[in-house]
């Protein structure tokens, strides 16, 4: 016991607060060399600062909102342990922060890994509002003499608000995505990572994107897996990652005896995710491993424009290092179907079973936060559209994803990362088959083994049609979101949140007095329902709610035509009117001619069918 408390305090004695103060606001910048335009900067400056860290350390960030608009952070993949309030995803565990207001975020890092930091509130993070978290362990279970950070984002020309005007609209009823513009590879292009013969690098790897895939290769070269999501794992050796929105790797590489060769380090956006290729877009892009920067940077032998042929290693045959086995049969099974669909404002939406996530009028925290003990477990006081789930503490979870779209969506859990027990298809040349017939959902009578030692990471890539199932301990009590991480489909609704041992939420923590203040600034309720009723916390009467079901029979074809048919039909009035007028014109210019001739827009399973759909 003694020593157990010498070694605790040694910990104690070592770690320290690294202190960032944020000053966020807009500045310009033309990463891609065609287009400059306004992002989103830190203290005047983008790219924005990467955070570094050593496990234990406290992290205190005083963010200041310069921006027009609301921000706020999230600490991807950061547990939170009894911090929930510190999360950052706005109106799930706090307020926005309001333009001219300030938010300190203070937490204590007890992970070890590769994270990112990001702005969670509404379309914010992809004008440029995201970089690495590393967190930097001097007992990680391998070695190596230097280390390199890189960062895959897609980019675009146009600002995301006014992307989303037309993405949100009736006049994009099939809810295809906006096309990226470029892609970048630590926030530029044609860049190289220096390095020397026969030394061992650790090279972390995030796809900091808002839509799309990459997959990543070293010409020559050979590496070993050795992290993912911040999870140590049993090195295991690949050529081909492919990073899904959100995810991570770490990677170790031993470069070769030899100064005279440079090497391209080739990243392939995915096609599959894009509904339209426009000829200037270039999937494939050279950035260099540079041995000499004097000898000759040759661009990759590769040039894409269909990149479903590339096989990258398979993620979920990962084992993680500390040889956690299996959990055991769930004391709660979550089944959740994704449908992409239409309501009838005319507009596309994301759902998981129908319902499709809109925020509520209290951060779900808060409604937690301010609920009696004896209703703060009843799922309704969260409003039927945050599509909530109540977690009982230290329970087994279950969640069975089912992909009803002919989309992979990277799914994310804030709060916990999670085991990986099966997916189908898997990573391989196999990964599209489903897209050739109806969806396949997970059928428990009928499955795959299940790993003794599961992979586990806090994003996982759903299929095309396909599915996968997830496993957790419910041992961190708070309210996390669990969404797609393409930010197009999380605007569109496909999250749900977990009320996660609401009772113990409550006894372990209290809500920091500045975070209630941001609410008063923003004009946004502290306490109530999710219909902020602070006396009648069944009372849902107004509460946030997605627009209505289209009558049966409509299909995205038919909404398309009908959208055109309208348009049409308009743009025929119009021609009619002025046509019509321009006939009066002249009937009336002649009448004067001759006047002046003359006078000189515990199984939770609801029905997935989608009533979108004949």
């Amino acid at each position: 016991m003694k020593r157990f408390l010498l070694l605790a305090l040694a910990a104690l004695g070592q770690a320290k607060t690294v202190t960032h103060d944020f000053n966020v606001t807009w500045v310009t910048a033309n990463p891609d060399g065609l287009a400059e335009r306004k992002v989103v900067g830190i203290n005047g400056q983008w790219p924005l600062p990467v955070i570094e860290v050593n496990k234990g350390d406290r992290l205190v960030v005083n963010m200041h909102n310069s921006l027009d608009r609301a921000a706020s952070i999230h600490w991807h993949g950061m547990f939170q342990n009894n911090t929930n309030y510190m999360d950052g995803a706005s109106m799930i565990t706090q307020c926005p922060v309001p333009p001219g207001s300030s938010m300190t975020y203070n937490f204590t890092v007890n992970q070890n890994g590769t994270y990112w930091y990001h702005c969670h509130t509404d379309y914010c993070y992809p004008d440029g509002y995201r970089q690495a978290l590393i967190v930097h362990d001097e007992d990680a279970p391998f070695k190596f003499d230097d280390e390199f950070t890189v960062t895959l984002s897609d980019w675009y020309h146009d600002m995301v608000e006014d992307l989303s005007a037309g993405f949100m609209s009736v006049f994009n009823p099939t809810g295809a995505e906006p096309i990226p513009n470029a892609f970048l590879f630590n926030d530029t292009l044609n860049s190289s990572l220096p390095v020397k013969p026969n030394k061992t690098y650790l090279i972390r790897i995030i796809n900091i994107s808002a839509f799309v895939g990459q997959y990543f290769y070293i010409e020559g070269h050979n590496f070993k897996i050795v992290e993912i999501d911040g999870v140590y794992t049993e090195p295991a050796e690949a050529d081909t990652l492919y990073l899904g929105v959100a995810q991570r790797y770490a990677i170790l590489l031993t470069t070769k005896n030899e100064t005279d060769t440079n090497y391209p380090i080739v990243t392939v956006a995915d096609s599959s995710l894009l509904d339209t290729m426009p000829p200037e877009l270039r999937l494939n892009n050279t950035n260099w491993l540079e041995y000499n920067k004097n000898a000759d940077h040759p661009q990759a032998t590769i040039n894409v424009t269909d990149s479903t042929q590339i096989v990258p290693f398979d993620d979920i045959a990962l084992v993680p290092s500390d040889g956690m086995e299996l959990l055991p049969e769930p004391d709660m099974d979550l089944n959740v179907t994704v449908i992409m669909g239409n309501l009838n404002n005319g507009q596309s939406y994301a759902f998981l079973n129908n319902i499709s996530f809109t925020t509520p009028k209290v951060p779900s925290l808060y409604t937690a936060m301010s609920a009696g003990e004896d209703i703060v477990s009843n799922k309704g006081i969260y409003g039927e559209f945050t599509h909530p789930m109540v977690l009982n503490h230290n329970d087994v979870v279950q969640i069975v994803v089912n992909n009803a779209d002919g989309g992979s969506h990277p799914f994310h859990l804030h709060g916990h990362n999670f085991q990986v027990i099966d997916r189908q298809p898997p990573y391989g040349e196999h990964f599209f088959d489903y897209l050739n017939g109806d969806p396949v959902p997970y059928d428990p009578s009928n499955h795959t083994a299940f790993p003794k030692i599961p992979a586990r990471r806090d994003v996982v890539v759903l299929p095309p049609q396909g599915y996968f199932v997830m496993r957790f301990v419910a041992d961190n009590p708070g309210v996390w979101i669990f969404h797609c991480h393409i930010d197009w489909h999380l605007s569109s609704g496909l999250a749900m949140i977990l009320i996660e041992a609401p009772q113990q939420m409550q006894e372990r923590m209290t809500i920091p007095q500045e975070h209630i203040d941001v609410c008063q600034a923003a004009g946004i309720a502290s306490k109530g329902n999710a219909a902020a009723d602070t006396l009648d916390f069944l009372d849902l009467k107004g509460q946030a709610s997605q627009p209505g079901w289209i009558p049966d029979g409509f299909t995205a074809r038919g909404i398309v035509a009908l959208v055109f048919s309208i348009l049409s039909a308009i743009c025929g009035i119009i021609s009619i009117v002025i046509y019509g007028l321009a006939d009066v014109k002249s009937k009336q210019a002649d009448e004067v001619s001759t006047e002046r001739e003359q006078s000189g827009v515990v199984v939770v399973e609801e029905n997935v069918e989608n009533p979108s759909k004949s």
